[in-house]
C-alpha cells in the first residue's frame, strides 16, 4: 500500500515539473501533421521541422507551386516560431517537387519567403507528395540550448 501511495505521490509530482531541457515544445500554430508523425523536434541544439506542404486549415491552397510553397513557408515559419526561431536559424532545407519543371517558379516562392536567409539547400523531383501536393519543404535550425 505504501508503495503505490509512493507511486501516485510522484506520477503527481512529475507532471507538475518542467519539461527538461531540449524536450520537444510544440507549435503554436502550424499546419497539423497528416500523418503519424511529430511536425517539429529539438534534438540537442538542433530543431527539425517535418516536411511543410501547401495546407491551409488541412486543404492544400489553389494556385499551384507558387502558392504552395508560400503556404509552406507559412507553415515552417509558424513552427519554427513555436519553438522559438525563425528563418534565419535554418542551416538546411529538404525541398521535394512533385515537377521538376516548376522549379524557377518554386525558387521565387522560396526566395521571397525565406527573406535574405540563405540556408543550404537540396531540392529533388519525386513522383507524388501527400495529399496531392505539388511541393514540401523539410527545415533544419540550429539555435543552441542555453
Amino acid at each position: 500500500m505504501a508503495a503505490a501511495r509512493k507511486s501516485a505521490k510522484k506520477s503527481t509530482a512529475s507532471s507538475s515539473r518542467k519539461p527538461a531541457a531540449g524536450a520537444k515544445k510544440p507549435a503554436k500554430k502550424g499546419a497539423a501533421p497528416v500523418g503519424p508523425y511529430t511536425p517539429v523536434v529539438r534534438a540537442g541544439d538542433w530543431v527539425i521541422v517535418s516536411g511543410q506542404l501547401g495546407l491551409a486549415d488541412g486543404v492544400l491552397v489553389s494556385g499551384g507551386v507558387a502558392a504552395q510553397t508560400k503556404q509552406a513557408i507559412v507553415n515552417l515559419k509558424a513552427h519554427l516560431a513555436g519553438a522559438g526561431l525563425t528563418v534565419a536559424d535554418v542551416k538546411k532545407t529538404m525541398c521535394f517537387l512533385t515537377d521538376m519543371d516548376t522549379f524557377a517558379t518554386f525558387n521565387e516562392a522560396y526566395v521571397a519567403g525565406f527573406g535574405d536567409s540563405r540556408p543550404a539547400r537540396s531540392t529533388v523531383g519525386v513522383a507524388a507528395l501527400p495529399m496531392g501536393g505539388a511541393v514540401e519543404i523539410e527545415a533544419w535550425a540550429f539555435k543552441p540550448v542555453r
